[in-house]
């Protein structure tokens, strides 16, 4: 996989640089529901197929995929938390 594929299958689903896997899962399955055969359009099996094979590249690359536990981006992807952190100490928000 190149990263021109990785755009390619970015942009076939409408999905942005950083999804989650439920975004992905849920725009694809959306695809599958207008692009499915059963709807009678047999122009759509092209966009089906193109649909289904984005989805198994972004499948693939996640499932090689390393995540980051480090604390940094365990805060970047939970600001909720990092702002409760920071300022838990602040008698006016927090817990004292």
């Amino acid at each position: 996989m190149t990263y021109a594929d990785l755009q390619e299958a970015l942009q076939v689903l409408s999905l942005r640089e950083r999804a989650s896997l439920k975004e992905i899962k849920e725009r694809h399955r959306k695809l599958v529901k207008r692009y499915h055969p059963d709807t009678g359009n047999i122009n759509d099996q092209e966009a089906i197929r193109k649909v289904n094979a984005a989805y198994k590249e972004l499948l693939d690359y996640i499932a090689e995929y390393s995540f980051s536990f480090t604390e940094e981006e365990f805060y970047e992807q939970n600001p909720d938390e990092r702002l409760r952190r920071q300022f838990m100490d602040v008698p006016m928000w927090g817990k004292r």
